[in-house]
């Protein structure tokens, strides 16, 4: 059973002359355990398509599945026990009164989880490396990536099969992201994980997933799997640009003739 399915999808916000078409008739799917990432320069759509899935969009028009059931236009609980989202600002994202526990607290008891909180609490630190000394830190007492490590551990929480990521790592500073992203390789193998990952950062993409959509204006314009990315053998003019101004030279230029 594929995990996501995306088919003709539209997403829009206004009406009349206001109407703005953010996705133009997007399709892809992504299997089970696989990462699959979506990239394009900013406002190309891609963040858009991960708010229609969660329902933080309620304009759209197309299918969209997941683990092998249509979405409708609202997400019940049996939706967000399966996808949790990562979002791209770990200072926006937590509350600031709240302590981690808190956070966690709360989230394992609206999912269902009310047996041995303490011990759950527990152990989702453990797993983002963070551990018990940090259950009873605010936001403000945490750095950056401790933050994400936070939002991550939260999204753990109701243990999905799926985990949306947008951008996680771009508001974290250089010498963190790579800590981030290796961690959330780790939580994927060790807890069987789905991914769809938005990123700008073709770098990121190539270490994280093995499929790539390309997308410009609302539109794919090409899927292709990372390797084929590596290797440069792209069909779709815009992804050579992408892949030209990642690498700061002409392709013939390159000692190599691949992106490392």
């Amino acid at each position: 059973m594929t995990a996501l399915v995306i088919d003709d999808l539209n997403v829009w916000f206004g009406d009349g002359a206001d109407r703005v078409d953010a996705v133009k008739h997007a399709s892809l799917s992504v299997e089970p355990g696989e990462s699959f990432g979506l990239v394009g320069e900013s406002g190309s759509g891609k963040s858009t398509i991960l708010r229609a899935l969660t329902g933080l969009v309620p304009t759209w028009s197309g299918r969209m599945s997941v683990n092998g059931k249509p979405l409708g236009p609202k997400r019940d609980r049996t939706f967000f026990k399966s996808v949790q989202m990562v979002f791209q600002d770990p200072y926006a994202s937590l509350h600031p009164r709240h302590t981690v526990d808190q956070v966690l607290g709360e989230t394992l008891k609206l999912h269902g989880f009310r047996d041995d909180a303490e011990g759950r609490i527990n152990t989702l630190l453990t797993d983002v490396g963070l551990g018990p000394d940090f259950r009873f830190r605010f936001p403000h007492q945490l750095s950056g990536g401790q933050r994400q490590r936070v939002a991550i551990a939260r999204a753990l929480a109701p243990e999905p099969s799926i985990l949306l990521l947008d951008e996680p790592t771009s508001a974290l500073d250089v010498s963190v992201q790579a800590e981030i992203l290796n961690l959330l390789t780790d939580l994927r193998t060790e807890h069987n994980l789905t991914f769809l990952m938005v990123s700008h950062n073709l770098a990121v993409v190539a270490h994280m997933c093995e499929q790539i959509a390309v997308m410009q204006n609302g539109e794919i314009v090409e899927i292709m799997a990372v390797q084929d990315m590596r290797d440069m053998q792209v069909k779709h003019d815009y992804t050579a640009h992408l892949l030209k101004s990642s690498l700061g030279y002409l392709r013939e230029e390159a000692p190599s003739g691949t992106l490392g």
